[in-house]
């Protein structure tokens, strides 16, 4: 078999891109259709029509066709999807990353949501620093006394993420990463042992995985 390269479809007008939609509408029996559902059956990939149209909401609505979303799903959900795809990978996810079983989400139902797949990142980050965390000199988490705690013993996952990005998504003792061997997951936990006066703070807290973290609390017993 002969090697070739994808074709390439920048010249394709937009009437031949939104009747490949219809047809795959069609095809399904259908009265809408998912990017998966495109890109298992249409003549193109559904990142030719999110580029060409502005979305794929844009092209099913230009097609014709109802728009697939995902009904009551929070824009927190959203987020702490993408916190988990990000994390997965070990690097911000691009468009075509969001698919399953890797995101719960398509990049799809964020664009419909938020606008474009960029406004989502976007919206993602600021909701990201809105995390209020304590400044906390290193010196001042040694020698305080515990009483004086300034911070809840709790981790929000606003904050383990925080961690785990400047961490690198990666174990702090192993170096063991998601990204790497999918079957590793990573938690984070206090250095110094809340219990004993540490904060709930990034100075204070690591990433690491659960095996090592196990062990950990072990050394802790």
């Amino acid at each position: 078999m002969k090697f070739e390269l994808e074709t390439y479809h920048r010249n394709t007008s937009d009437k031949e891109l939104i009747d490949d939609l219809k047809k795959v509408a069609n095809f399904l029996k259908k009265d809408s259709v998912t990017i998966d559902e495109y890109n298992e059956d249409g003549e193109y990939h559904a990142t030719t029509l999110t580029r060409r149209f502005g979305s794929w909401f844009i092209a099913l609505e230009k097609a014709g066709l109802k728009k697939t979303r995902t009904l009551g799903v929070t824009d927190e959900q959203y987020f702490q999807n993408l916190k988990e795809v990000w994390t997965k990978l070990g690097r911000q996810p691009k468009y075509n990353d969001m698919q399953k079983p890797l995101s719960k989400y398509v990049a799809g139902a964020y664009e419909y949501r938020f606008g474009t797949w960029r406004k989502a990142l976007e919206k993602f980050v600021e909701y990201i620093n809105q995390e209020d965390v304590p400044k906390i000199d290193k010196e001042e988490l040694k020698s305080k006394p515990i009483k004086t705690h300034k911070t809840k013993s709790s981790i929000s996952w606003r904050l383990r993420f925080i961690v785990m990005r400047q961490d690198g998504f990666k174990c702090k003792i192993c170096g063991r990463s998601p990204a790497t061997d999918p079957k590793i997951i990573l938690h984070v936990d206090h250095i110094i042992p809340w219990s004993k006066g540490g904060e709930t703070v990034p100075e204070n807290l690591q990433t690491l995985c659960s095996k090592c973290n196990i062990g950990k609390s072990n050394l802790h017993n």
